[in-house]
């Protein structure tokens, strides 16, 4: 059995939701204007999101959020349309530091809503997805830059992104 990595968003972490943009200059960047005045509209004096509950971790107009605060969009902008050897299409400099990712859902491990056109929850189009890898190198840096490596949400993280892949009979 092979283990395989599909991303998902967590409950109670919220990590992406941290927009300073002190510490978030490739997500303004890769924002048209309009976007960057949102975003910047979003920035609360403690460096959080205003729409974001810090007691409880979660975003309170998350149906609702703005575009580059879903995770289906990182490729749309962080995408090169270069060639990476390990994630084609992903301009892996843009990585560190990412602001796309979506606010975390109510549940822990509750899958994001499927993006547009594809048939399973989460945003995976198959094994060695760009999309996936993306996702999951940037919530892992948001996650290690405000709660820890080490911690318990990213050791939660860890295991709801990890599928075991069964081999085909």
């Amino acid at each position: 059995m092979k283990l395989q990595e599909q991303w998902r968003c967590i409950g109670g972490c919220g990590a992406c939701c941290r927009l300073d943009p002190a510490l978030r200059g490739e997500a303004l960047e890769a924002l048209n204007d309009q976007q960057q005045q949102t975003y910047l509209a979003m920035v609360g004096p403690d460096g959080w999101c205003i729409h974001f509950d810090t007691g409880s971790r979660r975003c309170r107009i998350y149906e609702q959020r703005p575009d580059f605060c879903r995770v289906d969009n990182l490729v749309g902008l962080f995408s090169t349309g270069g060639d990476d050897s390990s994630e084609p299409g992903v301009d892996s400099s843009k990585v560190n530091g990412d602001r796309g990712g979506s606010t975390s859902p109510d549940q822990v491990g509750e899958p994001a809503p499927a993006a547009p056109g594809r048939g399973r929850p989460g945003l995976s189009l198959g094994d060695g997805d760009p999309a996936d890898a993306l996702a999951i190198a940037c919530c892992r840096q948001q996650i290690r830059s405000e709660w820890g490596g080490r911690g318990k949400v990213m050791r939660r993280f860890n295991r709801a992104i990890r599928h075991t892949l069964r081999p085909r009979r």
